[in-house]
């Protein structure tokens, strides 16, 4: 029984870990589609701040992830500096939690 038990258990954390990695995966390519890698990378500044820095700079926040899909969508400035971030209408209200959350997620 408890054998099952710790058989049950290992199968659904690793069921976890590859749901996790394919949203991360999905999450990855949204960015891809959502021209959003054209100004960032996940480790290094390239227009914008990298990924990386964005989820260190937020760790604490609790609101950050829903601070972070409203700018995604409306767009920003002054917080990385001088250029602006253009908001980007394409990406929906679902699109920009899920590309928050990926971006939150990186370390």
């Amino acid at each position: 029984m408890k054998a099952a038990l710790l058989v049950s258990t290992a199968v659904s954390f690793a069921a976890l870990a590859l749901t996790g990695a394919a949203m991360a995966q999905d999450a990855a390519k949204l960015a891809q589609e959502k021209a959003c890698l054209a100004c960032h990378t996940i480790d290094k500044k390239l227009v914008g701040p990298a990924y990386k820095d964005v989820a260190a700079k937020y760790k604490a926040d609790k609101n950050a992830e829903a601070n972070l899909a409203k700018k995604i969508r409306a767009g920003g400035s002054g917080v990385w500096g001088q250029i602006p971030m253009p908001p980007n209408t394409g990406v929906s209200e679902k699109e920009a939690a899920i590309l928050a959350k990926w971006v939150l997620s990186q370390k």
